[in-house]
């Protein structure tokens, strides 16, 4: 039990399925670096309050030092006997110093020290997310001003409806990237709260001092409650849950790439670089990472939803429980950060079937909806006015006609004195010039947004 941080109150050794059953550095070895610095931190204010002397804690933090670049060069021997990173590092560190080593957790509790690792590391992995949603947005920006010109049909229930530029498709993902950004950075405030110094539960005698800790760190503010901070997870959830938002994104645009890239509909040629075959029919050409990224939203809401029954009634203040946090927020991590980055990459490559999707582009009646706001401008009731142009349609249809192809005297028994004004708004390169109001589809009004998100991304 000597290896043991708590081994003092226990007899006999710890029955090797508990050891196998418990330890979890098979997966928060990870939180090294942020183990390391939240020590060091913490060393330098045990100095500062006099319970390290003289050079004590620079021989703490270089030892620590040694131990981190002794990780990184993969030549440290990890052992589920220490159960966690934090036992390794501090069974090292006293291997090196000594009872010197055995005065760095003086104040603190393994409670608030993986609370503290935990919030390092995410505070990090929200940065590095953000980084690549960023980057996401410029592949989305570069496709917009690349193929400003195309013109799309926009769909509601995967029926075409009206007609939208390539550029405002685009646009509509940064807007919801943005969102996403937009909630990293306000679960980043709820994430840069220093619980370090609230021990186990119920706080110390020690006379620490959590602001000069907070301030190394980098940490807003610290932990008001102790108690609140050992059954704490509400970040990593947060965290998770934004997550979950940026998958679902990627989710809903991959499975919309998949389908324009099938002959069914021809929008889109995907880079070889980005698909892949099978292995026996020659010809197919599989849009696979369009598929995964699909598929690994699922792992992401997986994450959320363990995370979430992990919490479940959990009463204060710490349970053993929560050690099982970390490997879903690890995977949601690592999941979306792959995700995007094969997302930005795939967006650069691919490009639009332009003549294949100009041959059909008048199809599907895209021009209804504003053939029937310019009989509401012409003073025809707006029900009516919708009731008339559905029986138009169902005229075209029946004659295999389209609504400008109809003669002039179809829509002078709808109002006279329309003349040849309707034809004006019919067809969609009429009807994109007829939008107007803001956020629209309308040219102008794309451009101004590309305008502001270029200064926005450069």
């Amino acid at each position: 039990m000597a290896e043991k941080t708590w081994g003092g109150r226990f007899r006999g050794d710890t029955d090797d399925r508990v050891v196998a059953f418990t330890e979890s550095i098979s997966f928060d070895h990870r939180l090294y670096r942020e183990d390391i610095l939240a020590s060091q931190a913490h060393g330098r204010m045990l100095a500062e309050i006099g319970l390290l002397v003289g050079d004590e804690a620079e021989q703490i933090c270089a030892a620590l030092d040694a131990i981190a670049a002794e990780i990184e060069s993969g030549n440290f021997q990890f052992s589920s006997e220490l159960e966690d990173i934090h036992t390794h590092i501090e069974r090292a560190l006293i291997e090196r110093l000594g009872d010197l080593g055995r005065k760095l957790h003086t104040g603190r509790s393994r409670n608030d020290q993986v609370s503290t690792d935990v919030k390092l590391w995410a505070r990090s992995a929200l940065d590095q997310i953000t980084t690549r949603l960023v980057d996401l947005q410029k592949s989305l920006m570069a496709a917009a001003e690349r193929d400003r010109e195309v013109i799309l049909p926009g769909y509601t229930h995967m029926q075409r409806a009206q007609p939208v530029l390539a550029a405002h498709y685009f646009l509509a993902y940064i807007e919801k990237y943005q969102r996403d950004c937009d909630r990293l950075a306000d679960c980043r405030r709820r994430v840069n709260v220093l619980p370090l110094g609230t021990a186990a539960l119920a706080g110390t005698s020690i006379p620490i001092d959590r602001d000069s800790v907070a301030h190394q760190l980098g940490f807003e503010s610290v932990a008001a409650n102790s108690l609140d901070v050992s059954s704490d997870r509400d970040f990593v959830l947060e965290f998770v849950f934004d997550l979950a938002i940026v998958a679902l994104h990627l989710g809903g645009w991959a499975e919309e790439w998949i389908l324009w890239s099938t002959t069914e509909f021809g929008f889109l040629q995907i880079p070889d670089s980005f698909c892949t075959g099978s292995s026996i029919m020659p010809h197919k050409k599989n849009p696979d990472v369009l598929e995964l990224i699909r598929g690994k939203t699922a792992r992401v809401c997986a994450d959320l939803q363990r995370l979430m029954m992990l919490v479940k009634g959990l009463p204060l203040a710490y349970n053993r429980d929560l050690q099982e946090d970390k490997e879903a927020l690890f995977d949601a991590v690592d999941t979306v950060t792959v995700s995007l980055e094969a997302a930005a990459g795939l967006i650069r490559e691919t490009r639009f079937r332009r003549e294949a999707i100009a041959a059909r582009l008048e199809d599907g009646f895209l021009d209804a909806t504003t053939l029937m706001e310019f009989l509401v401008l012409e003073g025809v009731p707006l029900r009516t006015a919708h009731e008339t142009v559905g029986k138009l349609v169902r005229h075209c249809e029946e004659r295999r006609l389209r609504l400008a192809q109809l003669p002039v005297e179809v829509f002078e028994t709808i109002k006279p004195g329309l003349g040849q004004r309707v034809y004006g708004v019919l067809g969609v390169y009429n009807v994109l010039a007829a939008f107007k109001s803001y956020g629209s589809t309308a040219p102008h009004e794309v451009e101004r947004q590309l305008m502001k998100w270029k200064k926005i991304l450069s």
